[in-house]
C-alpha cells in the first residue's frame, strides 16, 4: 500500500475538499483525485461521498481514517527515532559490569548521564569479568567494564585507569607498613579470595610468580562476605580498589611483589565485529571522564595499630 495515498486520503477527510488537500500537499489536483480512485480500487471501498462541493467520508471512510491516522503517526514516530538515533543521543545501551563496579561507580555515574542523556535506556547486566566476552559475542550487550580484559583481537578496548589489588584485614590487625605489604609476607595469613573474579586471576598469577601459595581459608563470589569475615578478623580478604570498603571498620594495604603494585587496567570493550551506535561511545567517553574522579574508590590505610590477627 502506497503511503501517499493514505496521506492523501486523510487530507481530504480533514479539510473536506480536493482543491485545498491539494494546495496543502503542493501536488495537482488530477493527481491528487487519481490517488484517492487507486486507494479506493485497492481497497475494494468507497471512501467518499461528494456532498455539493465537499467530500464526506463514507461510514467504511470514517473507520479507515482511524487506522490511516495511526499508521502515519507511526511512521513519523520512525522518522523521529532514525533521526535521533543519528543524533546519537537516544537508544537502548546494554552494559554488563561484576557487582563491585555497579555498586562503586555506575551508581553514581548513572543519575548523572541520565540527566544529560535522558532518552538513552541503559540496562545493566551483573556479569564478572570472565563472563563478559562470551555475552559480548552473543551479541547480549553492546558493553562490557571488567578488570584485566587483556589484548584480545575480538574486542576493542578502552583503558579507563588502573585498579590496584588490596589486602583488607580487621581494624585491629598490623597489616604491613605504610599502607603497602609483600606478596611474602601477606600469603602466611588465611586467606578470603574471591572466586570468578578477574582480580582472583590476577592475585594468582603474583603469587605463581613469587613463588609462594596462598593458605585460602574461603572463597566466595559474594565480596560483602569476604569483607564482613575480615572485619571480624576470620582472615584477610583480597580485592581491588573498585572495591568498596568504606561500610566496614578495616585496614587496607597495596599488595606488591618485587617493589611495584600488583594492578591491572580497568576497561570497557565492546564485540569489534559490531561497531557501538554513537550514544555508546558517548557513554564510554563519559564513562571515563566520570571514573577518573572517583578513583580510587579504596584507598590503603596509612596509620598502624596493634596487632589482632596473627600470621599462621
Amino acid at each position: 500500500m502506497d503511503l501517499r495515498r493514505l496521506k492523501t486520503f486523510v487530507t481530504i477527510a480533514e479539510l473536506g475538499t480536493v482543491s485545498k488537500a491539494a494546495v496543502h500537499l503542493r501536488i495537482g489536483q488530477p493527481a491528487l483525485s487519481r490517488q484517492i480512485s487507486d486507494l479506493q480500487q485497492e481497497l475494494e471501498l468507497r471512501l467518499f461521498d461528494r456532498v455539493g462541493r465537499r467530500l464526506v467520508l463514507t461510514a467504511q471512510g470514517e473507520q479507515l481514517l482511524v487506522d490511516c491516522r495511526r499508521v502515519l503517526t507511526d511512521l513519523n514516530s520512525v522518522h523521529e527515532r532514525a533521526a535521533a538515533l543519528r543524533r546519537g543521543d537516544s537508544g537502548r545501551l546494554k552494559v554488563l559490569a561484576p557487582p563491585h563496579t555497579i555498586e562503586s561507580v555506575l551508581s553514581g555515574f548513572l543519575p548523572r548521564y541520565a540527566e544529560s542523556f535522558p532518552q538513552v535506556h541503559v540496562e545493566l547486566t551483573e556479569a564478572l569479568g570472565p563472563e563478559q566476552p562470551a555475552l559480548l559475542e552473543r551479541g547480549e550487550a553492546h558493553v562490557g567494564i571488567r578488570i584485566d580484559p587483556g589484548d584480545d583481537p575480538r574486542f576493542e578496548t578502552r583503558v579507563l585507569q588502573s585498579a590496584n589489588v588490596l589486602a583488607v584485614s580487621a581494624a585491629s590487625v598490623e597489616l604491613g607498613k605504610a599502607g603497602v605489604i609483600t606478596i611474602e609476607r601477606l600469603i602466611s595469613y588465611p586467606l578470603l579470595l574471591p572466586s570468578g573474579y578477574s582480580v582472583r586471576r590476577l592475585f594468582e598469577a603474583a603469587c605463581r610468580l613469587a613463588k609462594v601459595h596462598p593458605k585460602v581459608m574461603l572463597e566466595s563470589r559474594a565480596s560483602h562476605t569476604l569483607l564482613t569475615l575480615a572485619e571480624a578478623g576470620q582472615g584477610v580478604a583480597i580485592v581491588p580498589s573498585l572495591q568498596r570498603t568504606d561500610r566496614y571498620k578495616v585496614r587496607v594495604a597495596r599488595i606488591t611483589h618485587g617493589g611495584k603494585p600488583i594492578r591491572e587496567r580497568v576497561a570497557v570493550q565492546w564485540d569489534r565485529r559490531r561497531p557501538l551506535p554513537p550514544y555508546a561511545l558517548t557513554f564510554c567517553e563519559h564513562l571515563a571522564r566520570y571514573i577518573h574522579t572517583v578513583f580510587p574508590v579504596t584507598k590503603p590505610t596509612k596509620t598502624n595499630r596493634s596487632v589482632g590477627l596473627r600470621a599462621r
